[in-house]
């Protein structure tokens, strides 16, 4: 395996069967109309350039993809062995904010209040893209008790470690630096000011994107563009801008990942279509019920499934067409009630 490819992420996973003899790299920033790449060069030495999209070209490229480059332009996008992707602002198509990463960094600084319905649907977007989601919780040298948010956290979040680190300190930045060894690919998410820049000059030991670092463990400088580095650990790391939309795609897949816990307990309910809202033997409720599971967690996992059903019939039109008749229905039977 090529060594440049290899300091870029490159792993088995990857899909370059056909590709041999052709000069293969990196997208590290996505322009819109072009993008920098790094890619091995016919002399097999490292080339960064800005490449222009090939006329023919059948897919946008983003943050992360395995491209071919020919005469200096991009002329295909390899397969993608996962998508990081949201809903477009649009409100219609699909946004893929990074491809081919294997693990997802949630920062959240630890200053402000919990907001779980955040970690969750990152979460969620995490596991939906095929990679292992990761909170890493920020600025902690300014809090006495940290052992308490974390504890919350793992609750809210069952299967989803939790990392507590520090800027300023370095609390957990050696145990960050343990998960993104060579042939890992990891990306940040996280709304803006959760201290993602910072974390990343603490984990490098450098100020390459912050002319400094306060007490409060915040830089002067806003990420505005999608980067790749390679860090000191061996990984390659994916920065992005802050989210600034709550939704993120959601599927069957990603749901069942995030509440495995009710998914297990749904193979002791009584009925196999339970509802868990009030039906016999429900094993979910019984949970709730003796304290094993919060009503929080259940309520959550209700109102997403609800938000899936939604999302699945703005795919399906007959669904949704049919879905619009029952409440015209429902609406009708209202008014004429005396």
């Amino acid at each position: 395996m090529n060594p440049i490819l290899q300091s870029l992420g490159l792993t088995e996973l990857d899909h370059l069967d056909d590709s041999e003899g052709l000069n293969v790299g990196r997208v590290v920033i996505s322009h819109g109309a072009s993008a920098d790449v790094i890619w091995v060069g016919n002399d097999d030495l490292e080339v960064e350039a800005r490449c222009e999209f090939a006329a023919n070209l059948d897919l946008i490229p983003v943050a992360g993809d395995w491209v071919i480059v020919r005469d200096d332009r991009i002329a295909r996008v390899l397969p993608r062995r996962s998508e990081l992707r949201r809903p477009h602002p649009n409100g219609r198509d699909v946004q893929i904010l990074a491809a081919n990463v294997d693990l997802v960094l949630i920062v959240v600084p630890i200053d402000l209040a919990l907001n779980v319905r955040l970690l969750e649907r990152l979460s969620i977007m995490a596991w939906d893209s095929g990679a292992r989601p990761l909170v890493v919780v920020t600025k902690v040298d300014g809090v006495r008790d940290v052992s308490t948010i974390e504890s919350d956290i793992e609750a809210e979040l069952p299967g989803v470690d939790v990392l507590m680190t520090s800027a300023v300190d370095g609390v957990g930045i050696g145990a960050l630096g343990g998960h993104l060894g060579r042939g890992v690919t990891a990306v940040m998410l996280g709304a803006s000011g959760a201290g993602k820049t910072s974390l990343l000059n603490a984990l490098e030991g450098s100020s390459e994107l912050t002319r400094s670092v306060g007490r409060s463990g915040e830089g002067r400088h806003a990420t505005t563009t999608r980067k790749l580095y390679r860090l000191k650990a061996g990984g390659v790391l994916l920065d992005i801008p802050g989210i600034r939309l709550l939704d993120v795609m959601l599927d069957e897949e990603g749901l069942s990942s995030m509440f495995e816990d009710i998914d297990d307990l749904t193979e002791q309910c009584r009925f196999r279509n339970c509802r868990h809202q009030g039906d016999d033997g429900c094993a979910v409720e019984a949970a709730v019920a003796s304290g094993n599971l919060s009503p929080q967690r259940l309520e959550t996992w209700r109102r997403m499934r609800l938000e899936l059903a939604h999302h699945e019939r703005l795919r399906d039109p007959a669904a949704m067409a049919a879905q619009r008749k029952q409440w015209k229905a429902a609406a009708k039977g209202s008014k004429e009630k005396p």
